[in-house]
């Protein structure tokens, strides 16, 4: 029902293992609004009427002397405790506090949003990342790659808007930051949104569900070419993944020096 009621609203069907939770938060908190709304209009309207001019000649400024509205203000407020502390939190907290562990072989991945375009960056079939280092960070070369480190010559990278894969059900953490100004990594299958913030890398994980060809878009105004900023992923099986994953660590990141 949530995920139909959402889709109608235009949300893409959720394609990470937690996209239900977000869901279920975001269809709870739109009911209630909806509910809110539907019931502030219904006292604005019964108001405008029982205390029009014409059925009130002389002003009476005792006003209402009930507790009706009191009662009310208080269940609003207990329902918002509620989605804050049974739903809200505690999705925030499995976000946050928990990374997914090395006996989860999560897929790590290193991605910097700049000035308009995603790039992302896996170590290699070492398992090792090359050494980065600022001073030799430049457009072609966002993570500052040092091509002469032999750790270096497996990466894997894709650059400038190049698609990446990724594997169906196995964790994926995203290391996100930002070359330039402050973007926004935003997943809207997956229900993954976090900023990218320059001299910061802040991991967000998912886990995908289903395969499939995704976007990557910038939440954040980042400049004149904010709106063109995206990227785009492919959700395949482990296989198929495998095969791409080895393609692109033989291919290597030797280039950069």
């Amino acid at each position: 029902m949530i995920e139909s009621a959402l889709s109608s609203l235009g949300m893409p069907k959720g394609a990470s293992a937690h996209a239900a939770e977000v869901d279920g938060l975001i269809y709870y908190v739109h009911l209630l609004m909806f509910v809110l709304f539907v019931g502030w209009l219904g006292y604005y309207l019964i108001a405008l009427w029982k205390f029009r001019a014409g059925a009130n000649p002389k002003a009476d400024y005792a006003g209402v002397k009930g507790h009706l509205s009191s009662y009310l203000e208080v269940g609003v407020a207990v329902v918002e405790v509620v989605l804050l502390v049974g739903l809200a939190i505690p999705i925030w907290a499995r976000a946050v506090d928990r990374l997914p562990t090395a006996a989860e072989k999560p897929v790590d991945i290193q991605i910097m949003g700049m000035q308009f375009k995603w790039n992302a960056h896996f170590a290699g079939a070492d398992g090792k990342w090359g050494r980065q280092e600022v001073t030799l960070a430049s457009a072609t070369n966002p993570y500052g790659l040092d091509g002469n480190d032999a750790a270096a010559k497996d990466d894997v990278t894709c650059l400038l808007g190049e698609a990446f894969k990724l594997p169906v059900g196995r964790p994926a953490i995203c290391r996100i930051s930002s070359m330039d100004v402050i973007h926004s990594f935003k997943l809207p299958d997956m229900r993954v949104t976090q900023d990218a913030i320059p001299g910061m890398v802040i991991p967000a994980h998912f886990t995908p569900t289903r395969t499939g060809k995704f976007v990557i878009i910038c939440a954040q105004l980042c400049g004149s070419g904010h709106a063109n900023m995206r990227g785009d992923f492919e959700v395949v099986s482990q296989e198929e993944w495998d095969k791409w994953y080895a393609e692109k660590s033989k291919a290597g990141s030797g280039g950069f020096d």
